[in-house]
């Protein structure tokens, strides 16, 4: 009978639904966009191309500081996304886009009120767009003159979406898709000292409102709709050129914010402070291709997931031919 129970709350049919929610916000965090991304504002010459095959595995647990009687939550999650690259020139200055389409495979463990009891969940998660541009420091060029060219100090910006095209079931509480909007706008600064390279970088996500969070299901017939607090993001990185298109790097980051409402009102005990430590290390293969490793743990989490993470990403790159 126990068991049964603990199945209901996980497929968003017991009446302790709010367990679940918070269950739930945290979950979809495993691969929530709290990522690092080192050199992410270094440019390349216009009408660059990349095609970047990777894959992400996620290991640890869930901490709810007690806010519910969940206990020993753990996830364990492989993510694996296409992404497509082209850089290009914007009013003179060096931009680029990026496209990426991701998915989950995850299984959950926790032990809800003294029992034990697993979930498994697959499926696309919102694909996620970025728009960057430079400000200073790198202006549009073509490969000849970007072969001249030697990086000082770069600033630029970018705008980073996700769109909601992820698998979603109002009727559910645990879905990979949220169902709304997500921008980041973000400044970005970038100094290079011989083989060096410093990366600082400042965002913030906001959030539309998503409109039918569990919903029109046995235990809330109508339509209930839920809203998060925006949250800031600051990220660092040291990298160190070996050689051309060798490098290392040694990454961090910090967040806080993102309370989530149900209704209008306010739950303070989803509020994140948390942060990352992490390499990654890049090495090409051939004139077009290149892998990429990295490995991140969490240095200090409050609320939510805390998963060592590790990733390989196999890249194409090529030159498109000029307009």
């Amino acid at each position: 009978m126990v068991k049964r129970l603990l199945r209901r709350f996980l497929d968003g049919k017991s009446l302790n639904w709010r367990i679940c929610i918070a269950l739930a916000a945290s979950l979809c965090r495993v691969v929530a966009a709290q990522d690092l991304a080192p050199r992410s504002y270094v440019i390349t010459p216009i009408h660059s191309n990349a095609i970047i095959l990777s894959y992400s595995f996620f290991d640890g647990n869930l901490d709810f500081q007690g806010a519910v009687p969940i206990a020993d939550a753990t996830a364990k999650a492989n993510v694996p996304i296409v992404t497509l690259f082209h850089s290009m020139s914007v009013f003179g200055r060096s931009a680029s886009i990026t496209a990426g389409l991701p998915y989950g495979q995850a299984r959950f463990h926790g032990t809800v009120m003294g029992s034990e009891t697993n979930a498994y969940r697959s499926g696309l998660f919102d694909s996620v767009y970025r728009f960057s541009i430079n400000l200073a420091g790198g202006p549009a060029m073509t490969p000849s003159e970007f072969r001249k060219w030697q990086q000082r100090n770069l600033l630029g910006i970018s705008l980073r979406a996700t769109a909601p095209t992820g698998q979603y079931d109002s009727t559910k509480l645990i879905n990979w898709g949220t169902n709304r909007w997500g921008f980041k706008p973000e400044i970005g600064y970038s100094r290079r000292n011989g083989h060096w390279i410093l990366d600082a970088y400042f965002g913030a996500w906001l959030y539309t409102k998503n409109p039918k969070f569990f919903s029109e299901n046995q235990i809330v017939p109508g339509i209930q709709s839920q809203t998060q607090a925006p949250v800031e993001a600051i990220e660092g990185h040291v990298s160190y050129d070996v050689k051309p298109r060798l490098w290392v790097s040694l990454d961090a980051n910090f967040w806080f914010g993102g309370k989530t409402s149900l209704n209008g009102v306010e739950n303070p005990a989803t509020s994140q402070r948390s942060s990352r430590l992490g390499a990654t290390a890049s090495v090409p293969v051939s004139r077009h291709q290149s892998l990429k490793f990295s490995y991140s743990n969490g240095a200090y989490v409050k609320y939510g997931g805390n998963f060592q993470n590790i990733s390989v990403a196999w890249q194409y790159s090529w030159l498109g031919r000029p307009n």
